[in-house]
């Protein structure tokens, strides 16, 4: 079984999901409570996953070696852990 998150709230009388899904009638739903604070690490999680996506996305381009001005003798020590 395919398992999505989406994100909802609670507008005082009902679950509303805040972005658009197309449902069956019987399509099972787990539902989570979020607390306050880990909705804004949420938040900040989904935020910075765009920004990585972004830096690291395939537009991105490649360096090459050649362009390293200073050379880091732990390198080799950080690529093996």
């Amino acid at each position: 079984m395919k398992t999505i998150t989406l994100q909802a709230h609670f507008d005082g009388k009902q679950i509303l999901l805040d972005e658009p899904i197309e449902l069956q009638p019987g399509t099972r739903l787990l539902v989570t409570i979020v607390s306050p604070s880990e909705t804004e690490r949420e938040e900040w999680l989904s935020y910075s996953m765009q920004l990585l996506g972004k830096a690291y996305g395939n537009d991105e381009p490649e360096y090459s070696l050649g362009l390293i001005k200073e050379h880091n003798p732990e390198y080799a020590e950080y690529e093996r852990r």
